[in-house]
């Protein structure tokens, strides 16, 4: 595959020119010369300038979706030739993972961190997958691509551990895992190939600010997520004795509960009833047939339905189920969800969005999401 600095130099892009163009503002931000490129900003140029899928939101493995490849985006100050940089977290498996020691917790972290990666492939239909890496230095951006590789659970080796960290090899990258943040980083290398973009950093940026500015009727932002009206945030679980428990007949579990025959299939996503109070416009009608918007691309028809309008759930029932249980969770029919399994997964939610002409979709959310979302 070509890089991406290739690609947009030989298409005649915009990707360089707009990474050049917010450099040459960091003024507004550090008096370094050394360029400031927020990560989200990194994240929405190159999805724009490649028309690539921005899965940032979704806090998945990936950050981009390009032609089913996968691209985890990173741009870090590197004023050496390599950097360790953060590739996962893992918090909400953090008790887990203080049960484990040495080689151990370096299986348990890989498995864990090819998982997430296996799901993301799963979840977005990813064929390949690599690192797109912006790095910055004084007056300069370097551009290079290298593997996204799952770590090598058999070749794991060089096990070294101190009061703060354990680092581990696994015969390609070099990995380390700070124990308090319960966070993963991997050692990022600049090969002497890379692709400089040198920066001029402009002494007065907010002269060149107003000028812009000044009497322009320019287009503002309508496309920004707007809680309750463009999109909500569904649990998969519900409460009990006040923590997070997925019961075992409804909602996930809804084909194990009792009182006649079920299917397998049979299963629905909670829409809690301060949705509804809140955001009552948001879904159509109880029992108004939608379309649903999976992150693969394929539409189901769906509704919201049961009591009280707290289900969603799809037109085949069994599409919800072959995709969520199957597909994501990765469950053999009679296996029942749990707030383990999507601790291990890392989300415990989805993001359901809606467009001007009323489409909705459907993406993962991360461990937390509906907590912060209801506040």
């Amino acid at each position: 595959m070509r890089s991406f600095a290739e690609i947009d130099i030989e298409d005649n892009g915009n990707y360089l020119k707009m990474l050049s163009a917010v450099s040459k503002l960091s003024g507004l931000f550090s008096e370094s010369g050394v360029p400031f490129i927020n990560y989200r900003v990194a994240e929405n140029i190159f999805c724009k300038s490649f028309n690539a899928d921005n899965l940032s939101r979704s806090d998945t493995a990936f950050d981009a979706n390009y032609n089913s490849t996968g691209v985890g985006l990173k741009t870090f100050v590197c004023n050496s030739n390599n950097s360790n940089e953060k590739v996962a977290e893992f918090n909400s498996l953090s008790r887990i993972l203080n049960d484990f020691q040495g080689v151990n917790l370096a299986h348990k972290l890989a498995e864990f961190r090819n998982e997430r990666i296996n799901l993301a492939n799963r979840l977005y239909g990813i064929e390949n997958s690599i690192y797109h890496i912006v790095a910055r230095r004084n007056k300069e951006l370097i551009l290079f691509e290298t593997d996204y590789d799952k770590i090598d659970i058999e070749n794991i080796n060089s096990v070294k551990k101190n009061n703060a960290s354990l680092q581990f090899e696994d015969g390609k990258n070099s990995y380390s895992f700070n124990y308090s943040k319960s966070t993963l980083f991997r050692k990022f290398f600049i090969p002497e190939n890379a692709f400089k973009l040198p920066i001029d950093i402009l002494e007065d940026p907010y002269s060149l600010l107003l000028d812009l500015f000044e009497d322009k009727n320019l287009k503002t932002a309508n496309d920004k997520l707007i809680k309750g009206v463009n999109y909500v945030i569904l649990p998969l679980y519900g409460y009990k004795n006040k923590e997070r428990f997925v019961f075992e007949k409804s909602g996930l579990n809804q084909w194990n509960a009792g009182g006649r025959k079920r299917n397998f299939g049979e299963v629905y996503i909670p829409i809690p009833i301060e949705i509804h109070k809140q955001f009552p416009n948001f879904f159509p009608n109880r029992d108004e047939q939608f379309e649903l918007k999976i992150p693969t691309g394929e539409i189901f028809t769906a509704k919201v339905c049961q009591e009280n309008s707290k289900a969603l759930m799809t037109n085949p029932n069994n599409a919800l189920s072959d995709w969520l249980l199957r597909n994501v969770f990765q469950l053999i029919e009679g296996d029942i969800v749990t707030i383990e399994k999507m601790n291990e997964l890392g989300f415990d939610s989805v993001i359901i969005t809606k467009d001007n002409e009323g489409q909705f979709k459907i993406d993962k959310a991360k461990i937390n999401s509906y907590e912060q979302f209801k506040i």
